[in-house]
């Protein structure tokens, strides 16, 4: 997989350790660390690629981001810590004391970089690890959907057989729909003080399953018969309508920029411009449609009071 590095300043990382420390600077060393970073989140790209495909883009924007602020980091790093020697090293006589509290504080605001860089390296790791939200705007959102609904249902079924198999076998052991670490997980569970059942899966937890089978089959239903209606548009006085069934979106497209008043009452109602459709819009639900409405009908009002 192909890395996108950027440069880190050698020069000023050497001027920095010089400066600041008795021991000789290490070629390169500066670059390697950083590196060291960008690759570490690389790994996590090259994870995502294999177990998540449909997340990958998204995982190598986000990387390519970390990188780029990585860098900047660094660099803005060894400038200040070149900014002004230790003490130690140069000796108290004559010694910069503004310059060197201006240096100080600046390092803490690099330190508050510092914090972002790591939280958002974690996000990048949180692709593999979290449920990630299925947009119906997606391309995929149909398939997808339904990968989410098949999973949901397997579950559903193995829990069930599970619990059947205990209720006969009295043990965990030798159960066909477990792996052995599974049986483990399960046996500590249900040796725990929280878990009240004589079952392993208790019955909240078949309940909680089933109704998000349902929440993701009624979504999957309704988003199919979206798609297959296909794009919509309706003419008023005052705009286009377009359901774009495409991308999810319900857009409004004006002739021309609507005046300031009207671009009030569009956001008001969570309508954005989107450069690149040329048009004012939101996620296309029941919800845009009543949306729609109050907007015609505050445009209605604002035309009469004109």
């Amino acid at each position: 997989m192909e890395k996108t590095y950027y440069s880190i300043n050698e020069q000023t990382a050497r001027t920095a350790k010089h400066i600041n420390s008795f021991s000789e600077y290490k070629e390169g060393s500066a670059t390697a660390e950083y590196r060291h970073y960008v690759d570490k989140v690389y790994e996590v790209v090259e994870r995502i690629a294999e177990e998540k495909p449909h997340l990958l883009e998204k995982a190598q924007r986000m990387a390519e981001r970390y990188s780029r602020k990585l860098s900047i980091y660094y660099n803005d790093y060894y400038r200040n810590e070149a900014s002004c020697p230790s003490i130690m090293i140069s000796g108290g006589g004559n010694f910069p004391v503004r310059k060197k509290e201006r240096q100080n504080s600046r390092r803490e605001t690099l330190f508050h970089e510092w914090q972002y860089l790591e939280s958002y390296a974690e996000k990048i790791k949180h692709l593999l690890t979290m449920e990630q939200p299925i947009l119906s705007g997606d391309e995929r959102a149909v398939e997808l959907l339904q990968e989410k609904l098949d999973s949901l249902v397997e579950t559903q079924e193995m829990m069930k057989a599970v619990n059947a198999y205990y209720r006969k076998e009295k043990t965990l052991d030798g159960c066909p729909n477990l792996t052995q670490e599974e049986v483990e997980k399960l046996k500590a569970e249900m040796a725990s003080s929280w878990h009240w059942g004589d079952v392993p899966y208790l019955p909240y937890e078949l309940s909680n399953n089933n109704a998000n089978i349902k929440r993701t089959r009624d979504r999957l239903e309704g988003l199919k018969k979206v798609k297959e209606a296909g794009t919509k548009e309706a003419e008023n006085k005052f705009c286009k309508v377009v359901e774009n069934t495409e991308i999810m979106r319900l857009q409004l497209v004006f002739d021309g920029k609507p005046e300031a008043d009207v671009r009030a009452i569009l956001r008001s109602n969570g309508f954005k411009w989107a450069p690149s459709q040329g048009a004012w819009q939101r996620q296309l639900t029941s919800n845009a449609q009543y949306a729609l409405k109050r907007v015609l009908e505050e445009l209605e009002k604002l035309e009469e009071a004109e």
